[in-house]
């Protein structure tokens, strides 16, 4: 029975995914302008678009979006856009259910340009095109994007206007949705998992036990207004808070007593209670229970939204002088590749003399241009300035 439940929650969530998409499809239709599309618009009226330059800025902004870099999280780039070369860069990303995206974006200019700066989501059918779910035209600044219950591919688009160009900075980094409820506990604390059996398998664990000394604190995962605060057989001492923004409601059980009434806006980090084994936990030590609920699909798995990812921005060691320059291969079986990283696809294997324009610098790698357009990643320790080659005159090094 336990597992049939557990089956039509699945089938409620996917039904319920597959209505939000369909909901999407429709809200762009009527939807504002974001600043990129209402500058093509200007482009359009100006009549630059019809123009070699206005074409090719175009084209630069579509390519992007269609073949845009896959990079793992967290990712940093510091990258350089020619004015006189309309340009435009896209990085795509995964972002898995429960966490949301962080992306900084810094320009450096001198003559006041605004970058634009989009973000996608990749529909399930990826013969749908991408829906914008983030816009602006700002120098700068950093952004967050959370999808709260579903995973998914993101496209993020940099792009200058027309004419106009400069060095960027990109961060792109994912952290997990929900504060951790428990003060100075972290996901070792966990002992008891969602969907383990209760009861002899009559019915599973709807939550987390997240164990700590009694009299913890037990902390907002979320923003959001507390109800239903009161003593039950089965929870014992509980605290409800309903998310508006998130459409969902948390449940903090086994409480050794409450720090809030009913009707408490409360935020991320504020004192609900303290950690205690009240209602059905009397036998067992003191725990928070912390479930997730929502409709349709009833109760969620609370782990990945609490779980922090792991993995540290790789150190910047290419020359940032070199952006924008031109540089060789140093030797020969250099690898042009399609990501940062020695695991990602290779483009082609690059000639000893070949001339390579530096667009970007990640961690130990340089994204360059060919002549004829092609793009990829080198390993920058490999490469060489073509100015020192000219004035050395000898063979490049190994």
């Amino acid at each position: 029975m336990a597992r049939q439940r557990r089956r039509f929650g699945i089938l409620l969530a996917i039904a319920a995914l597959s209505a939000c998409e369909q909901a999407e499809k429709l809200e762009d239709r009527f939807r504002d302008l974001t600043p990129y599309e209402a500058y093509q618009e200007k482009l359009v009226a100006a009549g630059l678009d019809s123009t070699a330059l206005g074409q090719d800025w175009a084209a630069a902004g579509r390519d992007a979006v269609e073949e845009p870099i896959t990079v793992d999280l967290p990712f940093e780039e510091e990258g350089y856009i020619t004015s006189e070369d309309p340009g435009a860069v896209g990085y795509r990303v995964r972002i898995p259910r429960g966490q949301k995206l962080t992306f900084g974006v810094f320009l450096e200019t001198e003559d006041g340009t605004r970058l634009f700066v989009d973000l996608f989501r990749v529909p399930n059918n990826e013969d749908d095109p991408p829906r914008p779910v983030f816009s602006t035209d700002s120098v700068g600044g950093i952004f967050e994007h959370e999808d709260p219950w579903r995973a998914g591919d993101y496209i993020l688009r940099l792009q200058p206007e027309l004419l106009r160009g400069g060095t960027y900075r990109v961060v792109l980094t994912q952290e997990a949705q929900f504060a951790f409820p428990v003060e100075g506990r972290g996901m070792g604390a966990i002992q008891s998992v969602f969907g383990a059996a209760r009861d002899g398998g009559r019915r599973e664990h709807h939550g987390v036990d997240i164990f700590a000394r009694r009299g913890t604190p037990v902390l907002a995962a979320t923003a959001g207004t507390t109800y239903r605060v009161n003593d039950t057989q089965i929870g014992g001492k509980v605290v409800w808070v309903r998310d508006e923004d998130r459409d969902a409601r948390f449940y903090y059980a086994h409480l050794d007593s409450q720090a809030v009434g009913n009707g408490v806006r409360v935020e991320p980090g504020d004192t609900l209670g303290f950690v205690g084994n009240t209602g059905n936990a009397r036998t067992t030590p003191p725990h928070l229970h912390f479930g997730v609920y929502r409709r349709p699909g009833g109760a969620f798995d609370p782990y990945p939204f609490l779980d922090p990812p792991r993995g540290t921005l790789s150190e910047m060691t290419g020359d940032l002088a070199l952006l924008g320059a031109r540089v060789q291969p140093g030797n020969e079986g250099i690898r042009l590749r399609a990501s940062p990283g020695m695991r990602s696809d290779v483009v082609m294997e690059l000639e000893p003399g070949a001339s390579l324009r530096v667009l970007g610098a990640s961690g130990d790698w340089f994204r360059v241009q060919l002549p004829d357009g092609r793009r990829g990643y080198v390993a920058a320790r490999l490469m060489q300035a073509e100015v020192a080659l000219a004035e050395d005159g000898g063979e490049p090094g190994g």
